[in-house]
């Protein structure tokens, strides 16, 4: 093999440029011996920033909470915020800069599916862990591929297989209709749903773009195909925009909603003197509902927003993005006090983690899908429960299933043990 001499400068520049995937005889990017630096890209603003913004300040919360404990083995974790404005273009920007500038160990969360979608393959040459991708897309869940790329929500398929699942026996011969945001969300969603009930189960499908906020369009064709249930896979924004349309159009479906955009105190506060209209909106989801105050993980999860996130409003945007810090606190102990970019990828493909979810997290070497299950919620008048049992199923043909196992109660001082 020929070898080549540079110049002493021209060395330099290319190891400061370096991924560094194990850190090398300098540590892992974004670890030293007291703090672990991760980021994310979030829509704090624009058309999905409803409910959304609230992710990632609740993620925060949970670290700055467990920081006060001592932090992961000695280490605390700060968590770097971008805003890309659910924008492909930014979301590319953003997350070069997290990478490159703020050389952050790991993205965590990064939220959304078109967004996402466009980082995958720099997030993998630069052999940067990307966890816990805040989407349901099937995308994520390709470890041959995208090694280090791991989801957290149950894929769309499986949620619209369950949706579909649930209205074959519980609205049998209603016409049933579907809208879904125009990317994998909306598609894969669709796939799942005509699983169940077939194509020619669903009579009228219908697609939005986020950059039209206008879907009298679609409705239109819902009213004239004469649909009586929609299922609606859309963010929190066009949910809102979609119920609120119909309703001045004098159309009232049964809505049953994707868990993305069905989380009722971010639905009531879009609509506001209109939020009656969600009255008996159906969906499913797979974390602690805000309501149940009596629930371990919900108390706990209060208990941290009054600390350590300036009393936010507390919703289903709240418990998901502390549910995210909590399992991220998990990998980061079992990946150990010596800690590199490998490790944290093995320690998430171990798998056997548990937490507030419902349904079972599927994390292995050869799954990184997340959870594989839900469970369905109803609202009446202005609380948003869960009825009946929770579901697990594949993104394929496999049967919907009852998953009977209950989450575990959190630990006595709400950070899991290393």
């Amino acid at each position: 093999m020929r070898t080549h001499v540079l110049p002493l400068a021209m060395l330099l520049a290319l190891v400061g440029c370096s991924s560094d995937p194990g850190g090398g005889g300098g540590g892992a990017p974004g670890v030293t011996d007291t703090e672990i630096v991760v980021g994310t890209h979030m829509p704090l603003t624009g058309p999905a920033s409803a409910g959304y913004s609230q992710i990632a300040p609740a993620t925060k919360a949970y670290f700055d909470f467990v920081n006060a404990a001592g932090g992961v083995h000695g280490r605390k974790i700060t968590l770097k915020v971008k805003d890309d404005g659910y924008n492909p273009a930014n979301t590319q920007q953003v997350v070069r800069e997290l990478v490159l500038q703020d050389r952050v160990f790991a993205i965590l969360n990064g939220l959304g599916t078109p967004t996402h979608t466009g980082v995958l393959d720099f997030l993998n040459s630069q052999r940067v862990p990307d966890l816990f991708v805040a989407s349901g897309s099937r995308s994520w869940d390709q470890p041959g591929k995208y090694p280090g790329t791991f989801g957290f929500n149950p894929d769309y398929t499986v949620e619209g297989k369950i949706l579909g699942w649930y209205v074959q026996r519980n609205l049998p011969g209603k016409k049933v209709c579907f809208l879904g945001q125009d990317d994998d969300f909306g598609r894969d969603s669709l796939a799942g749903v005509t699983r169940v009930l077939g194509d020619a189960g669903v009579a009228v499908k219908q697609t939005y773009t986020t950059s039209v906020t206008n879907v009298g369009p679609q409705v239109d064709a819902f009213k004239s195909g004469a649909c009586e249930v929609v299922v609606l896979a859309t963010v929190p924004g066009f949910t809102a925009l979609t119920i609120g349309t119909a309703a001045r159009q004098g159309f009232r479906p049964q809505w049953i909603v994707s868990n993305v955009g069905g989380d009722y105190g971010t639905l009531s506060k879009s609509l506001g003197d209109a939020a009656p209209l969600l009255e008996g909106m159906l969906g499913a989801n797979y974390l602690p509902a805000a309501a149940a105050a009596s629930d371990p993980w919900v108390r706990l999860f209060q208990r941290i927003n009054t600390q350590f996130n300036a009393g936010a409003p507390f919703d289903g945007n709240t418990i998901y993005g502390m549910s995210v810090g909590y399992l991220f606190v998990q990998v980061l102990q079992a990946a150990g006090r010596d800690l590199t970019r490998e490790s944290l990828i093995e320690a998430v493909e171990k798998g056997g983690y548990t937490g507030p979810g419902l349904g079972p997290l599927r994390f292995s070497a050869d799954d990184h899908s997340g959870y594989g299950g839900l469970r369905m919620t109803r609202v009446t008048g202005t609380v948003q429960d869960y009825f009946g049992p929770t579901y697990e199923t594949d993104s394929e043909a496999g049967p919907v299933t009852e998953y009977p196992v209950a989450p575990p109660a959190p630990p006595a001082n709400g950070v899991p043990a290393a």
